[in-house]
């Protein structure tokens, strides 16, 4: 049995639920779907969304950038910025109480001569030709888009350039390259409003931010945020991360290296005097695209534990991604196929999802758990009643799935029964459910009825927690699967 002691005649410190805000889309083009505004509602209602983030804006499908319809007949005709499709996915959006992250990529094939692109949808990801074209054309839906919008409601949103541009995938340039894009479209923003929030890097494994901030403050375009990804398994990669813990944890399969690279980046961030937002606006156990271990408990377990450890050093945390609705690699043939999404294609809640739905159950006054070790801790919370929420994460990524019994500490004798809730092999595990029925690839409308029916958030069956006493002091306990996670509530 593993117990776990929280201070809770300690004084509390705040609990920020930077797991909350932010979430991200595939793409930009999926926001004129009805399907991905129903699980965009979903995730405002049930996980404190606020922000989506969607890249390729620019993306061609959008038709940012296309000749006149009256032109039709015309042989040599001239291209001009067209926003309709953009104007719709941003209204859908602000029709949800939603702002956008106003990500100004990829780049519209008529203004670059590289032939390198991203995606079945084919985005080009080379440097304009021209630089000033660019900023005129990025500045020129901004304009447009207050004018829509007002200046109020855009000066609310967040802007970014590009993604990932340390990754030869989806940008076809250096570093060096990548700041005077920085440069050319920060003066395009910042000359139609200073006030428009503009961040980046936006690098992968968190690479570039020493150079990108070297590079910004002798241009004088300073970033507003900044903003990273991580994802655990990026250490297969030999990144050239900021990184804070043994070596040990830089190395494959490690459970601690986005803790490492998160932990690494604050303390260079401190040592720089940075006090300005830090977005983590992708991060997850796997980058793999096809990764079914993310589908499963063991992936509630790294949620819940990540964000327990780390969630303090940003401002926003965006696991990637919301929605099974997705294609980068390739779609999913199946309901469930090991895809990114916290929610399946028809908007069935994976462990991962319903790992952030226990999070934001929690309060927002932390007290210190004694207890657990490196893969099993407690965050406990006083506010609006106790909280604590248990995770059990496994020691090796194969290992079996095992048994065992939580006992917590509690403030005093309850007067009311405990609510337990559980992510394991089987509760709020909705894969359980879909095995049970034969893993149809493709669920009939009866099927998908009753696995939505099944796809809550309900407490434990009536005595899974046993109330023990132990002299003055009262426990409660229960048993939790490994992987697992839990959260137990006081009245």
């Amino acid at each position: 049995m593993i117990t776990f002691t929280p201070g809770w005649a300690e004084p509390p410190v705040p609990l920020r639920h930077s797991w909350e805000g932010l979430g991200n889309i595939d793409q930009f083009r999926w926001l004129q779907r009805a399907d991905t505004l129903e699980h965009l509602r979903l995730a405002r209602d049930e996980l404190g969304l606020r922000h989506v983030r969607a890249v390729a804006m620019y993306g061609p499908e959008q038709r940012v950038w296309t000749h006149r319809l009256a032109d039709w007949r015309v042989r040599d005709k001239q291209k001009i910025a067209n926003w309709q499709f953009v104007d719709i996915s941003l209204e859908h959006l602000v029709g949800l109480g939603l702002k956008p992250i106003y990500t100004t990529c990829f780049m519209p094939a008529d203004f670059t001569d590289s032939d390198k692109m991203v995606w079945p949808d084919r985005n080009p990801i080379g440097m304009p030709r021209d630089l000033e074209q660019w900023a005129g054309f990025v500045a020129d839906g901004v304009r447009h888009h207050i004018e829509r919008f007002g200046r109020d409601e855009v000066r609310s949103w967040y802007f970014e350039c590009w993604n990932e541009p340390n990754l030869g995938g989806f940008f076809d340039g250096d570093h060096e390259q990548f700041f005077r894009l920085w440069s050319a479209t920060w003066k395009a923003l910042k000359a139609v409003d200073p006030c428009l929030r503009f961040g980046g890097p936006s690098t992968a494994r968190a690479e570039w931010i020493p150079e990108f901030l070297d590079w910004t403050t002798k241009d004088g375009t300073p970033p507003d945020y900044l903003i990273a990804h991580v994802y655990n398994n990026d250490s297969e990669s030999n990144p050239l991360s900021p990184f804070d813990g043994p070596a040990v944890d830089r190395v494959k399969d490690s459970p601690n290296f986005a803790t490492g690279v998160i932990r690494g980046t604050r303390k260079l961030l401190a040592a720089r005097g940075w006090t300005g937002e830090v977005h983590w606006n992708e991060w997850g156990r796997s980058w793999f695209p096809h990764d079914p271990p993310r589908e499963s408990a063991r992936e509630a377990a790294f949620v819940a534990r990540t964000m327990a450890e780390v969630s303090q050093d940003g401002d926003l945390f965006a696991y990637w991604c919301l929605s099974d609705i997705y294609d980068q690699t390739g779609v999913s043939a199946s309901e469930f196929d090991g895809n990114y999404g916290m929610l399946s294609l028809h908007g069935l809640r994976k462990p991962a999802w319903q790992a952030h739905r226990l999070l934001c159950r929690l309060g927002h006054a932390r007290v210190a758990v004694d207890g657990g070790d490196g893969l099993q801790g407690a965050l406990a919370t006083v506010d609006g009643g106790a909280r604590v929420l248990v995770w059990r994460y496994p020691e090796t990524p194969d290992a079996p799935v095992g048994g065992g019994r939580v006992s917590i500490r509690l403030p005093t004798r309850p007067s009311l029964p405990p609510r337990l809730f559980r992510i394991d092999g089987r509760e709020h595990n909705i894969l359980a459910a879909w095995r049970a029925l034969g893993s149809p690839a493709y669920p009939t409308r009866a099927q998908l009825h009753d696995l939505q029916a099944r796809n809550g958030l309900v407490p434990a069956a009536d005595g899974s927690v046993v109330l023990r006493q132990d002299g003055d002091a009262w426990y409660a306990e229960f048993e939790l699967e490994r992987p697992g996670v839990a959260l137990l509530e006081l009245a």
